[in-house]
């Protein structure tokens, strides 16, 4: 019996709006609990909802970056259930009709298939303390978009891929920060073991954010369910949440299904009807997503597909390597630092792009050693001085000098003579020492390609 894992993921990401999705409400992080709150996202009886028209035009914007199909005529409904941080008792979401579906991602060669794209509004947020649940409604109301794949996706492994190209196409348009940790972005995956390719009963997650925590949850899910399955037993279709503690899922509560949530069309908003012309002009002003970058790096500036796939990943990242690109023509040279050197720095982006290239442009002239250079870089990006001025101050200018050189060369022999005579013998691999004994000398201030050179050039003129 040949047991397959299948995990649909819903994702809910805030949409990055002035204000709320259905009133004037500013959309903010942090601030003083319930002090953007109205009667429109609190729930007054009596109140109309007015809906956001930048929200549309970013759901739209991440359903068309998703490649999905729109509806031209959708509609938004009442999703019912009572819970303490819904004001309204309801929830206004799409259910029947959302503005975009069937589209799909690419990752590692594999189509992961998008079921749908839709709009909706964030609930109030929960705080608890001790035995006491206290609310803030400030998030009440905040735009929301909820994208659903299909269960394409089969590891943990896989589905951090997966969000992570997903995560950078909700920056790269604009719609969303999409910062987990603020919980702009959340995951609930579905996870079912089935026999081949048939489903299995399905379990969710509920509300992870982070990568690690979503990783860890499915392989753990895919673990217990396998074992159940095994052992003769049948996994529970239940709502579960994930023990970071525990490194564990528990029962959450039994699972809901469509039914229990008694769908019906919001009687307050009229269908969302869409032209050819606006979605024509939103297709006009999308940005290049990260899967076109990395086919525009690879193909047209020549990087390797490994710098390419890191940097068209990252916004800033990106918009950093391009600056630094108009400025010298070696990308793969810029590509390699951007991503072994200067991404260990947080605040890495402060650094001028003039003054970066200022400094690999030293090291490819060979005015300074790559190590030296290593040290330089920290230095420009806290004090903001360029890559000569340090360099300067800290004489690591490079010894390329021949006649200094040859002198230098002729002492390390002098010094070390057993490992000259082998060197001679032919044991090429000390040359290697010798440039290391000359790089000492010079506290790294040696051009390490001419001190090679020269150590090369003598040993052929004592073995005519």
């Amino acid at each position: 019996m040949e047991l397959k894992p299948r995990i649909g993921i819903e994702v809910h990401t805030q949409l990055k709006t002035k204000t709320k999705v259905f009133c004037s409400c500013p959309v903010t992080f942090g601030e003083e609990p319930n002090t953007h709150i109205c009667p429109v996202c609190m729930g007054y009886p009596g109140v109309l909802p007015v809906l956001n028209k930048k929200a549309v035009e970013l759901t739209l914007r991440i359903a068309l970056a998703l490649n999905c199909e729109i509806d031209m005529h959708s509609r938004f409904a009442r999703k019912n259930y009572f819970y303490p941080d819904l004001p309204k008792g309801y929830q206004i979401t799409q259910y029947m009709r959302p503005i975009g579906r069937n589209g799909y991602i690419d990752i590692g060669g594999k189509r992961i298939r998008i079921n749908r794209v839709h709009l909706e509004e964030e609930t109030a947020k929960m705080i608890h303390r001790g035995d006491k649940t206290l609310l803030d409604f400030n998030r009440a109301g905040v735009p929301l978009v909820e994208i659903v794949s299909e269960p394409d996706i089969e590891s943990g492994e896989e589905a951090v891929l997966y969000l992570k190209m997903l995560q950078a196409i909700l920056r790269f348009t604009g719609a969303s920060d999409a910062d987990m940790e603020k919980g702009m972005m959340r995951c609930e995956p579905n996870i079912s073991v089935g026999v081949g390719d048939e489903l299995g009963t399905k379990t969710e997650i509920k509300n992870l954010n982070s990568f690690r925590a979503v990783q860890r949850g499915i392989d753990y899910e895919i673990k217990r369910q396998t074992g159940i399955i095994k052992n003769g037993g049948k996994v529970e279709q239940v709502t579960l949440l994930w023990d970071e503690a525990r490194k564990e899922t528990r029962i959450m509560r039994k699972k809901e299904t469509a039914a229990d949530y008694r769908y019906f069309p919001e009687p307050d908003l009229p269908p969302l009807v869409l032209t050819r012309e606006y979605i024509e002009g939103i297709k006009k002003t999308q940005p290049e997503l990260p899967y076109g970058k990395k086919r525009r790096y690879v193909e047209d500036m020549g990087l390797r597909e490994y710098e390419a796939g890191i940097i068209s990943m990252d916004m800033v990242m990106a918009q950093y390597f391009e600056r630094a690109s108009e400025l010298w023509d070696k990308h793969q040279e810029i590509a390699k630092w951007i991503v072994s050197e200067l991404i260990r720095y947080k605040n890495y982006d402060k650094l001028n792009p003039e003054n970066f290239i200022q400094l690999l442009k030293l090291v490819d002239e060979g005015k300074v050693s790559r190590i030296a250079a290593k040290d330089v870089l920290p230095e420009m990006i806290e004090s903001g001085k360029s890559a000569m001025e340090i360099v300067k101050e800290k004489n690591l200018l490079q010894v390329s000098d021949e006649s200094s050189l040859k002198d230098m060369v002729l002492e390390v022999f002098n010094e070390n003579p057993k490992e000259f005579e082998r060197l001679k013998n032919g044991e090429d691999k000390l040359i290697g020492f010798f440039v290391g004994q000359v790089m000492k000398k010079t506290k790294g201030r040696a051009d390490p390609k001419v001190v090679n050179r020269i150590i090369r050039e003598n040993v052929k003129q004592n073995n005519p």
